[in-house]
């Protein structure tokens, strides 16, 4: 009898405890961002990236830090930021980092600005001098790996460099491996996708994996638009684009005024078609829409 009864006090136990994490989990769901944690986050995102995140932005941080909230199993937003926010949350702040200020990005986005790189800058490059591109918010590696098919297949055997920075560590990383859905097919030209895009099988099947050859010619780093420059040399072309649209007016004055800082004479600085230096910067030359040349 004691046995039996010392069972059914085990098993009772056990059904609490399933019984109180199907309520945390339940509660978990329900979670809500409130205007305080929200300004937080806001306040955050500022102090670190320079991104202005608007009031219509909640519902993105809600979703995107919602599973982190669950993976801790925390209760609130303001723990999470308690969390990530401590000197032993390094870690996890990055990773709340990366999570805010991941873009959307494409392959041969704005076409316009490849047939001016194709057209305009490679018939002008310094013959025996290394052509040198810097994408400077490439995100998961779209924007720079598109470049990179473009010289490989114009300048041959010529020198040419490639270097593509982004705050996330987490998109770097998918950009250093290269792996991308077939969906992707679309945006990439015929004879591009013939020369340096494989097509998955087996386990991989339903991606497309830039060529060895390619993503060893593109120098993947860490880099945040609101510091200093790290010590790159000068560049022959500039790529920041799609990214200013989230920056307030100061912010954009000293992110285009360090990068420009790195950009040669005679140099191109490509910014998103909804953007422009109007304003910003008059160092540069207007050289046809989101197209800017350095005197």
């Amino acid at each position: 009898m004691a046995v039996t009864q010392c069972l059914g006090t085990i098993k009772d136990k056990r059904n609490e405890k399933m019984t109180a994490y199907a309520i945390n989990k339940s509660n978990l769901a329900a979670v809500v961002l409130h205007e305080k944690e929200f300004a937080q986050f806001r306040e955050l995102i500022y102090s670190i990236a320079g991104i202005s995140m608007s009031p219509a932005k909640k519902p993105l941080v809600t979703s995107r830090l919602a599973k982190r909230l669950k993976h801790y199993g925390l209760a609130s937003y303001g723990e999470y930021f308690q969390m990530i926010t401590a000197a032993s949350g390094q870690a996890e702040l990055q990773m709340a980092v990366d999570l805010l200020t991941t873009n959307e990005t494409h392959f041969f986005r704005e076409p316009k600005h490849f047939d001016f790189l194709r057209q305009r800058i490679l018939p002008e490059r310094k013959p025996g001098k290394p052509l040198r591109i810097w994408s400077a918010a490439c995100s998961s590696g779209e924007e720079p790996y598109s470049i990179a098919m473009l010289l490989d297949e114009a300048l041959g055997s010529a020198r040419w460099e490639i270097v593509a920075s982004d705050l996330s560590t987490r998109v770097l990383e998918k950009a250093r491996i290269g792996l991308y859905p077939m969906e992707r097919v679309p945006e990439i030209p015929r004879q591009y996708l013939s020369n340096y895009c494989l097509k998955g099988t087996g386990t991989q099947e339903g991606t497309l994996l830039i060529e060895r050859k390619l993503r060893e010619r593109v120098q993947f780093m860490q880099y945040n638009l609101t510091e200093a420059p790290p010590k790159l040399g000068e560049f022959d072309a500039i790529f920041l684009r799609n990214v200013m649209i989230y920056f307030d007016q100061e912010t954009k004055r000293q992110v285009v005024k360090r990068l420009l800082s790195l950009l040669s004479p005679g140099g191109h600085f490509f910014v998103g078609h909804s953007e422009t230096l109007n304003g910003i910067n008059e160092d540069v030359q207007l050289v046809q829409p989101a197209v800017y040349r350095k005197p």
